[in-house]
Order: structure tokens, then C-alpha cells, then sequence
């Protein structure tokens, strides 16, 4: 058979919905290099295109019309996803054609006429000050690693950072004896946040006890605070199972997850007497309009609020 008719028939049995696979490798490079989007956001984005091809099957990207983005947009919102994913998954793909235009491989980027997408706000699920003091205790001696385990639920809780956050904290993050530690949020933007005292404690316990002997399985240095059996850093997939396995054991509703306890750390605050901009600041929002989603939980401080500082209260 002739080079000529191999690359034929390579062709033909090629799945045309294939050549997504072909841009995705560049497409990635172009938003962490160009774009500079955050490591999370770019697997993010990656996963969209992903969902985006198995959809596709048999079609080309190339071919396909604003009916059929807007089919896709249907699509999506028959499996099962939260409202923020749908406008993730809008966003990628406006950013997704934007590449292909510039890459000369469609013309004009029709994703950008699918709009933006209204998103309904969602109360978030908070557990009660209780219920978080039963879960930060549930780690015990039966367990493998329950100094770690115990240290990290409580940072968790005691700075309201994201998973993300809590896995790429280093060791020379915190400074304990002034119960402070310095994150990194989205953007690689970073904030100083106050320790609780028994998440001070708990980290230093963690420090002296378990990490070096888990530091030692590790080939060569390791900075990282919360670190895996292996010594390696401790993923944020690991830490929502751990959080998953310890809301099990205290019979925490199933939807508990590290953003739980990021929603119950601002609530508590704002329930406390906090401001609104020193939540926004602790949590590391751009915007107050994303803090004041909290402002909705707990109703009665807002009542007493108006009734302490308005004039005809």
C-alpha cells in the first residue's frame, strides 16, 4: 500500500470530533502562557473541552452553527450540574473559539453570541458551630494519620481557605507564634489570615509528630505543609475525601465538603459581629458582591443591625 493510501485511510478512520484532541495540547499552552490563567482554571478548562469533544461524537468543531452551541448550553444543563458550572463551561467555550479564531481554524467565533449566563444564587450549606466541633474531633487513634488529619480540618475551619489553598500552604507559611499564615488564592494573590488558637495548636502537634516522619518518605526536601503517606503534598481530591470520610463518622450531611467549611467560617464571622469587607478580605474575593451571599443566612443580624443603627428603627 502507497504512503498516499495510508494516510487516506488513517483519515477516514479518524473520528472527526478527534480534532479537538489535536488543538487541546496548544489550547492549554495558550491559557497558561498567554492567558495566564491559575494550574486549577487550566484543568478546569481542560475538562470543559473534554466534556465539549463527547459531545461532539461524529461532528467537526469547524462545522458546527450558534444552534448548535446552543443545543450544547441545553445539553449541559440536562446532567446534573450546578448553575456556576454551566457559566464555566460557557466560558470556556467562549475562550475555546476564541483560540480557534486566532488560530485561523474557524472564521468567526460564534460562541461569543451565546451571552453570559444568568446564574441563580444559592444560599450556601453551613454547618452549625456544633456540628463543626463534633467534626474537627472526629479524628482518633484508630485512624492513620489523625494528628495530620486533626490539623488540617482545623485550618480548614480556622481560615475558611479553599482546598487549593490549604494543599499548597508551605511550612514557612505559618507563623505560629503569631498565629497568623500567608495563602495563595486565584491569581497567585496573597493574604495574611489569623489562626484560631486550637489551629495553632493542632499544627504545631502535626509539625512535631507526624511530618517529619512523613517528610522522610519523601525523595529530597519537601516544603509543603500537609504532606501524603508517601511525602508528597497532600492533593486537594486527598483532602475532600478526608473531609468526606470525618463528616461520615460525626453523621454530617453527604454534601459536606471543604467549601462547607468556608462557608460556615464566614457565617460564623458575620453571625460574631464581623464586617462584611473583613470577611470579603479573609476569604480573598475580588469583589464584596461575591461575600454578600452570606448576608443571607443569617437574617436575624441583619434585623438587629437595622434596628441598633437606623434612625426610625
Amino acid at each position: 500500500m502507497s504512503r498516499l493510501k495510508r494516510k487516506l485511510n488513517r483519515a477516514k478512520a479518524q473520528r472527526p470530533g478527534d480534532t479537538i484532541q489535536r488543538y487541546l495540547s496548544a489550547f492549554i499552552n495558550y491559557i497558561r502562557s498567554e492567558c495566564h490563567l491559575s494550574e486549577n482554571t487550566v484543568a478546569a478548562y481542560g475538562r470543559d473541552v473534554q466534556r465539549f469533544r463527547g459531545w461532539l461524537e461524529d461532528r467537526r468543531v469547524e462545522k458546527l452553527g450558534i444552534r448548535d452551541l446552543s443545543d450544547y448550553v441545553a445539553w449541559l444543563g440536562t446532567q446534573q450540574l450546578a448553575a456556576t458550572s454551566i457559566a464555566r463551561h460557557v466560558a470556556t467555550l467562549k475562550v475555546f473559539y476564541r483560540y480557534l479564531q486566532l488560530e485561523n481554524i474557524i472564521e468567526n467565533n460564534l460562541a461569543e453570541l451565546l451571552g453570559s449566563q444568568t446564574l441563580w444564587q444559592r444560599i450556601p450549606h453551613v454547618m452549625s458551630p456544633e456540628m463543626v466541633a463534633r467534626f474537627l474531633e472526629a479524628p482518633g487513634i484508630h485512624d492513620t494519620y489523625p494528628i495530620r488529619d486533626r490539623a488540617l480540618l482545623e485550618v480548614l475551619y480556622a481560615t475558611g481557605c479553599r482546598a487549593s489553598e490549604v494543599s499548597n500552604l508551605k511550612a514557612q507559611d505559618m507563623y505560629l507564634e503569631d498565629r497568623y499564615c500567608r495563602c495563595q488564592g486565584k491569581g497567585g494573590k496573597q493574604r495574611l489570615v489569623p489562626l484560631a488558637r486550637l489551629a495553632v495548636e493542632a499544627v504545631g502537634r502535626y509539625i512535631e509528630r507526624e511530618r517529619s516522619t512523613l517528610a522522610e518518605r519523601a525523595k529530597g526536601a519537601v516544603s509543603l505543609l500537609f504532606l501524603s503517606r508517601r511525602g508528597r503534598q497532600l492533593r486537594r481530591e486527598a483532602i475532600w475525601e478526608i473531609v468526606k470520610k470525618y463528616a461520615a463518622r460525626v453523621g454530617a450531611p453527604r454534601t459536606i465538603s471543604p467549601h462547607t467549611l468556608r462557608h460556615s467560617f464566614a457565617t460564623h464571622l458575620l453571625i460574631g459581629g464581623a464586617d462584611l469587607r473583613q470577611v470579603q478580605e479573609l476569604l480573598g474575593h475580588a469583589s464584596i458582591a461575591t461575600t454578600q451571599i452570606y448576608t443571607h443566612v443569617d437574617k436575624t443580624r441583619l434585623k438587629k443591625v437595622h434596628q441598633n443603627f437606623h434612625p426610625r428603627a
